[in-house]
């Protein structure tokens, strides 16, 4: 597992393209028969994700960069499948988790393990964990079920979805919160008027993107704005102080996630367009 420490924004300020990238960027989520995992000291987060093709993959680690005797000791897991279809074993339980389905697994499970149904169309799991002070039910949703809206306008090009899977009027969970949000074609701003929110950190992960398109990424204070480029499947870490914002050459779809003080979403400090430099 790959550790991240957290930065200062005073520090970033300093930060060239490839020092921004390092400390932020996530460039590998999937690998096949492989869990990759990035440990971030923003809130203690880790993304990653499982890939399974020939073989299943299961939730492991150094356990001694978690100071625990299993992975799920002291966390929560969040699970979203960007693949074929796929399962994911709980304890002895199997839960099929097709594409854009979302499995949230409680603190306290012990054995997971990632199955694809086919290898040529190999399930892709996007993970997310935080730690956790409670135990909540293993709970998977769907995108009908999620709890959804319809924000933005064709207009300002970000027309666009938002699916909350792991919140607090959907999926209970100790700190995490996960959702997905599809931009309509034609689209390609997301969280654009921009906000921060110091009390929790987040993550995006960008997917639905061809392979010629990139996403500028935006990210810093609001007056002292950086841009980190993103192509698909790839990841990258917001610390609480910073905006997190993009637009992209294409439409594509995103999942966000959050860990922090509380489980909040309005919980934001907007930042006006003339504010950001």
């Amino acid at each position: 597992m790959e550790r991240r420490f957290a930065s200062h924004p005073n520090e970033v300020k300093q930060f060239d393209t490839e020092r921004l990238r390092k400390e932020f960027h996530i460039p590998v989520i999937f690998a096949p028969d492989e869990l990759k995992l990035v440990l971030t000291h923003e809130d203690r987060m880790i993304v990653g994700g499982a890939n399974p093709v020939n073989e299943d993959v299961v939730l492991t680690t150094d356990l001694k960069e978690l100071g625990v005797t299993y992975f799920l000791e002291r966390r929560e897991l969040g699970i979203i499948n960007v693949g074929g279809k796929g399962s994911v074993v709980v304890d002895g339980t199997e839960y099929e988790v097709d594409f854009k389905e979302c499995l949230y697994v409680g603190q306290g499970s012990k054995d997971v393990i990632f199955k694809s149904a086919d290898s040529a169309k190999p399930a892709k799991f996007y993970l997310n964990s935080a730690p956790a002070h409670q135990s909540y039910p293993t709970t998977k949703t769907t995108l009908a079920e999620s709890e959804s809206g319809a924000m933005g306008g064709l207009e300002n090009s970000n027309e666009r979805t938002i699916h909350r899977f792991i919140h607090t009027n959907g999926v209970q969970s100790a700190q995490l919160v996960m959702g997905m949000t599809q931009l309509k074609p034609g689209s390609m701003w997301n969280t654009m008027p921009s906000h921060t929110h110091p009390r929790r950190m987040e993550a995006y992960f960008y997917f639905d993107l061809p392979d010629d398109s990139i996403v500028f990424h935006l990210m810093g204070e609001p007056t002292e704005t950086r841009h980190i480029v993103m192509h698909n499947e790839q990841a990258v870490i917001s610390p609480s102080w910073s905006i997190h914002s993009g637009v992209g050459t294409h439409n594509y779809t995103f999942i966000w996630s959050m860990a922090g003080d509380n489980k909040r979403y309005d919980d934001m400090d907007p930042v006006g367009m003339k504010e950001l430099q």
